[in-house]
């Protein structure tokens, strides 16, 4: 599993859950999600569910950080490294 594949399923949900399945609409690997006013801090959560139920990855309360979620790039980043045990 790269980056590129985690990004993929990310942005899937994405669409899916925050966009209502608009396609045309969806966020750039690099677009901010919060700052961009795409995802809120409960939305946050609704994402760190899917990856935990997704991935099998736990996330720890101090890893809900702007350098692990801001993005989809980053977020995918943040589960390839939890699934290579970094």
């Amino acid at each position: 599993m790269n980056d590129v594949e985690v990004q993929g399923q990310i942005g899937r949900f994405i669409v899916e859950n925050f966009l209502f399945g608009d396609a045309s609409a969806a966020p750039s690997p690099d677009q901010q999600l919060v700052q961009s006013g795409l995802v809120d801090s409960t939305g946050i959560l609704e994402i760190v569910s899917f990856l935990e139920e997704s991935f099998g990855i736990q996330t720890a309360d101090e890893e809900l950080a702007a350098e692990n979620f801001g993005s989809i790039a980053s977020i995918a980043k943040f589960v390839v490294n939890k699934k290579n045990g970094a």
